[in-house]
């Protein structure tokens, strides 16, 4: 039985073809640990365009404020630089991102006069449709990546953190009663970006989409299909339905130790890197800062060279991503993202190997985890599983 504190479950095959349809679960614990500093985020379909997606987890430290803020805040930024740049690369899409969550996380520890001063690391995932030259010209001329507008408020992702005071109490009612949406475990008073949540459920909602960014103990089928318990409304019809011919590509990004690695025909292939202190590259990065690395920690301190907030020290931790984009073919099987609590104990290809027979996505996270916590991990663990296709049938579990 899995010890799993939490799991949810989405897909997106509603009139999609096999080959471009997918699902998703993720699971956490807080394990023996106090407190949950992890937060995930799950955007089905992103964009709005039905196929594609958002996966990501946040990995906090010193505190959970910065991992949930991004748990919150993350994907709509995303959109946001998506939008202002259409004719951006989605790596360098996904490096602006990074500076704008950064930017954010400081300006909040800024004004908490000291009192927050957490950091994440992060593992992010965009499962992208595209055409063969890379651009999508099978969107419609007045397509609009978030339908209705952003208000003025929300148009600069940096900005987000200031205007989020100005909201009012009817800004978080902007829901309907069924709408598959689950929040923090603390109270709303815990958190600085009630506003800024509304902005993103909205946004989300306008896609047609679900959104998980924290722990949850219910599922979903795909938004639209019968069985969802989320009904489409005149807004979500306008999600856009890819042609057949189209490619998938998956663009990843990371920060810290926080790992993507996919299942490539059996074998485990890294999207990520390692940002750590026993990292030469990194340690030298740090020295010629001005810091030091001892004992595989930044100053002494934090055992990751990269992360998002950990403003007091920004000057050698940095927010810059590492990007990776690969286009899936037929012999990609399923992807896993999961934070550190799970790779000290467990390499890449035993992770595939544990898993690569299990159809179900939430049955294959629910098993990582408990792996974990068998091998005496001793932190909090979230595992998020996107299956593109199912096991091939000679290694399918009974």
């Amino acid at each position: 039985m899995a010890s799993a504190a939490g799991s949810c479950e989405v897909s997106d095959d509603a009139a999609l073809s096999p080959r471009l349809s997918f699902k998703c679960a993720v699971t956490d614990s807080k394990g023996p640990r106090r407190s949950m500093e992890d937060a995930h985020s799950i955007v089905v379909p992103f964009g709005g365009v039905r196929g594609q997606g958002f996966f990501a987890i946040f990995d906090g430290h010193a505190g959970k404020q910065a991992a949930q803020w991004c748990g919150q805040n993350f994907a709509l930024c995303l959109l946001h630089a998506l939008r202002r740049d259409r004719s951006a690369t989605i790596p360098d899409v996904l490096n602006q991102t990074f500076h704008n969550v950064d930017m954010n996380l400081s300006r909040l520890s800024e004004e908490s006069d000291g009192k927050m001063h957490s950091g994440c690391t992060v593992v992010t995932a965009f499962l992208r449709l595209e055409d063969e030259n890379g651009s999508q010209a099978f969107l419609p001329p007045d397509f609009d990546l978030v339908a209705p507008p952003l208000p003025a408020s929300a148009a600069d992702p940096t900005a987000l953190v200031d205007h989020d005071r100005d909201e009012t109490p009817n800004d978080d009612t902007d829901s309907h009663p069924n709408d598959n949406v689950h929040g923090p475990s603390s109270s709303d008073k815990d958190s600085k970006s009630k506003g800024t949540t509304s902005k993103l459920l909205h946004a989300i909602k306008s896609l047609g989409g679900v959104a998980h960014h924290r722990r949850s103990t219910s599922s979903t089928s795909a938004p639209g299909h019968p069985d969802s318990p989320n009904s489409p409304s005149p807004v979500q019809e306008k999600i856009v339905m890819p042609p057949e011919n189209v490619r998938r590509v998956l663009y990843c990004a990371n920060a810290g130790d926080a790992r993507g690695v996919l299942c490539r025909a059996g074998k485990a292939v890294r999207l990520t890197y390692d940002h750590k202190g026993s990292d030469k590259q990194e340690a030298k990065r740090i020295t010629d800062a001005g810091g030091f690395v001892m004992s595989g920690r930044v100053n002494g301190v934090l055992n990751v060279t990269r992360s998002l907030g950990d403003s007091s020290m920004k000057e050698f931790v940095v927010g810059s991503p590492y990007t990776t984009e690969t286009e899936l073919s037929e012999q990609d099987e399923f992807l896993i993202l999961a934070c550190d609590g799970l790779w000290d104990v467990v390499n890449d290809q035993g992770a595939v190997n544990l898993v690569r027979a299990i159809a179900d996505p939430r049955q294959a996270a629910e098993e990582l985890l408990d792996h974990a916590y068998k091998n005496y991990s001793t932190d909090n663990v979230t595992v998020l599983v996107v299956r593109f296709r199912d096991p091939p049938e000679s290694v399918r579990a009974d």
